[in-house]
């Protein structure tokens, strides 16, 4: 009996997050990209592999509303301190490493190189699709594709990210593991980008559900946030 109470608390305490959670309405567009943007809503909206009751991507996405930004100053604030995004960013930057765009099919050894660093990344062996080396990169007309360089113009992280709707959406981020901050400059400086650009209300980097401890304290340093998602689709 204390065994079912002790899971009926945890579940309560979860239902109860859950039901605190902000509420954010990301909308897909499929006149951007009709045949991938609808391929992706089906993908976000399906019943979660785990828990049958919820879509996939629906409780505890990771969000940053730039909505609430006026600019990438004002992001950069709300980041700063020691040990949070900025301060990484930072760091990164100061020793000679630069985000910028890229074409990836000008680092195809880089990105396998990448990819292959490390036989697990969050406590989960490397998918396969990882270790296979790619020759030739299809550049979609609806993503951006980011990368790090260190002073040698090495690629050393990379980013994809797509365009939907009224948000943004990390399909891929990975780099070699080092602790220069690299991780954090480039999603600093992509969401910068954004604010920018003042084309999408939300950035999504998946859900915190699932993520391992450090993978949402990375989330949280960089302004990310769970919500609870209502998709629609135009």
């Amino acid at each position: 009996m204390n065994t079912f109470l002790r899971r009926y608390d945890t579940l309560s305490a979860t239902l109860r997050e859950l039901l605190r959670m902000p509420v954010a309405r990301l909308q897909f567009d499929s006149r951007i990209e009709p045949e991938d943007i609808a391929k992706t809503y089906r993908y976000y909206t399906r019943r979660h592999p785990r828990y049958k009751l919820i879509g996939n991507k629906t409780m505890g996405a990771a969000l940053i509303d730039l909505g609430r930004f006026t600019g990438p100053p004002a992001y950069l604030e709300d980041i700063q301190g020691k040990n949070r995004g900025a301060w990484h960013a930072k760091r990164a930057r100061s020793r000679g490493y630069v985000c910028t765009e890229i074409e990836r099919n000008d680092h195809v050894d880089a990105i396998h190189a990448i990819n292959t660093s490390l036989e697990e990344r969050q406590g989960r062996p490397m998918d396969d699709k990882y270790r296979q080396k790619v020759s030739c990169f299809e550049r979609q007309p609806h993503f951006s594709y980011y990368g790090v360089l260190d002073l040698e113009g090495r690629l050393v992280a990379y980013a994809n990210i797509g365009h939907y709707g009224n948000f943004s959406a990390f399909s891929q981020l990975i780099g070699i593991r080092n602790n220069d901050g690299i991780m954090h400059l480039l999603m600093v400086d992509i969401v910068s980008r954004l604010l920018e650009e003042k084309r999408v209300r939300y950035v999504m980097y998946d859900t915190f559900f699932g993520a391992q401890p450090g993978l949402q304290q990375f989330k949280r340093i960089l302004g990310y946030q769970p919500y609870r998602v209502k998709y629609s689709l135009q």
